[in-house]
């Protein structure tokens, strides 16, 4: 179990190669006293962030951040939206945004400040009572004892996968979300505590044994579920270990088990990290279409990530956060372009962070936002231009649009190459779903529609695909630019009107 939260503060110093060079990184202007740590992307453009300060009666509050009229997410809005039910109020959970644009969150390590792996759950409905929303309580599959820090996953049909943390219990929720339960995931090999699920084209899913209940020293083995089959089958050996298990330093009884993220790329490999108590990670690469693996570079200075986020840039880069050994603090953050591992400049806060603190999400801008449990949120600004072949497309069968409507929105490549955020079992921020984005001419003034009810959540699927768009009322009428949005890459500018 990681820590609820480790107090105190190092003094922020920039790494000597990084003090003269311009900074990527831009702060978020207005941030309440919270501890902004989960994050997710709703379908509206704003950005739900969970409050996780830890102070006494917080642990239910949610906040959402909204771009300015300009779409710059620095200059953003901060409202606090509606608190979770009674009673519950976790860090660590399984979290998904639905395709029907709703969020659901899952379990929790701890409730209240309290460690419990507990089982309770909300759905968070943006429609009700705009802006702030409303959170329903949701019931646990039948016959489960507990959710805590567990994986989930929207498949490729829009179904809602979900594990146990602690044992080898999975169960998928059929759509719409209401919820029904049907158990799944036979033949895991073990517990699902501590191990992150990647969606790959094609629909399946890939994980990284933790060997949580069946302690092996060395080993590596990785597994495939198969939604059709409902099965899970070994995917070979990671060549490296992934895990934590400690087994030249302490063995059995040291083991942490933690892994760190996989994130899929553009170029059909996962790139995965791992954690080590004894010396530096591993990291390895998974090759879908030929469903093999091999061992890639090992982190520096023995850094690591035990638990902790990475995202892909619309480059194809994958952004991480490493820190030494497990749990140790002293953030370093990577990119890796398929390649090498190219060490970039971190937040301010990042000498004081351990890996497990951090929060990164893709956002609509190309930018990607960093939260790690303060109110010093930062927007990370990659360069580089978006990787080839991956904008969307729109058939637009109008050119003009009336706000406060809804249309079908037709086109291509909707649903992006990947879920494109990862951290494990802890926390899951996927954007493979589109998003809507209007800009005025003679303004410059940008508007979100809300999107809904995709017909797909395929990663690296070309299309046909669509989309439900609702266009706010508040939409600045005149010529105006239409472009769609995923893994913040976006389309061409379609030229409309707003009347």
């Amino acid at each position: 179990m990681k820590p609820l939260r480790m107090l105190g503060f190092a003094t922020v110093i920039l790494c000597a190669a990084f003090v003269n060079a311009q900074s990527p990184w831009t702060p978020v202007k207005n941030v309440p006293n919270i501890g902004a740590g989960a994050e997710l992307l709703l379908t509206d453009g704003r950005v739900l962030v969970h409050d996780e300060s830890g102070n006494s009666g917080t642990w239910g509050n949610w906040w959402t951040l909204t771009p300015d009229i300009n779409g710059n997410y620095a200059n953003g809005t901060w409202t606090q939206v509606a608190t979770l039910p009674s009673g519950y109020g976790p860090l660590y959970f399984a979290s998904a945004v639905l395709p029907d644009g709703r969020v659901d969150v899952q379990g929790g390590e701890y409730n209240n400040g309290n460690g419990v792996w507990t089982k309770l759950g909300a759905i968070f409905d943006p429609t009700v009572n705009p802006p702030t929303g409303q959170w329903t309580s949701v019931t646990a599959p039948s016959g489960w004892n507990n959710i805590g820090d567990a994986q989930s996953v929207i498949l490729t049909d829009g179904r809602f996968m979900l594990a146990n943390c602690c044992s080898l219990q999975q169960a998928i929720a059929d759509k719409p979300f209401t919820p029904v339960w049907t158990s799944t995931g036979s033949g895991k090999f073990d517990e699902n505590d501590e191990e992150g699920w990647v969606l790959l084209p094609g629909g399946k899913v890939l994980t990284v044994d933790a060997y949580v209940g069946k302690y092996q020293a060395n080993g590596m083995n990785s597994e495939i579920f198969d939604p059709g089959t409902g099965a899970w089958t070994s995917a070979g050996s990671t060549q490296v270990q992934l895990w934590d298990s400690s087994a030249n330093c302490g063995g059995s009884g040291r083991a942490s088990y933690e892994e760190g993220p996989m994130v899929l790329r553009p170029d059909g490999t996962v790139f995965a990290t791992g954690a080590n108590r004894c010396a530096a990670g591993h990291t390895a690469i998974y090759n879908v279409s030929a469903g093999t693996w091999t061992a890639g570079p090992d982190f520096p200075n023995n850094l690591d990530i035990a638990d902790g986020p990475a995202a892909l840039l619309p480059n194809g880069n994958v952004l991480m956060m490493t820190s030494p050994g497990i749990f140790g603090t002293g953030a370093v953050f990577f990119e890796w372009d398929g390649t090498k591992l190219n060490q970039v400049q971190g937040p301010p806060a990042a000498p004081g962070d351990p890996s497990f603190y951090g929060h990164l999400l893709v956002l609509p801008t190309g930018q990607i936002m960093f939260t790690d449990f303060s109110n010093d949120v930062e927007l990370y600004t990659p360069s580089g231009s978006p990787y080839p072949g991956l904008a969307p497309s729109a058939l637009l069968a109008s050119a003009a649009l009336h706000r406060g409507t809804s249309f079908v929105l037709f086109g291509n490549r909707f649903n992006g190459a990947s879920q494109a955020g990862a951290y494990g079992d802890d926390f899951q921020d996927a954007t493979n779903y589109p998003l809507v984005r209007i800009t005025n001419k003679s303004t410059g003034h940008v508007f979100y529609c809300k999107t809904h009810d995709h017909n797909t959540m395929a990663v690296g699927y070309p299309g046909p695909t669509y989309t439900h768009v609702d266009i706010p009322s508040n939409t600045e009428t005149g010529a105006s630019n239409l472009e769609v949005v995923t893994n913040g890459i976006p389309s061409q500018k379609y030229p409309i009107a707003i009347e």
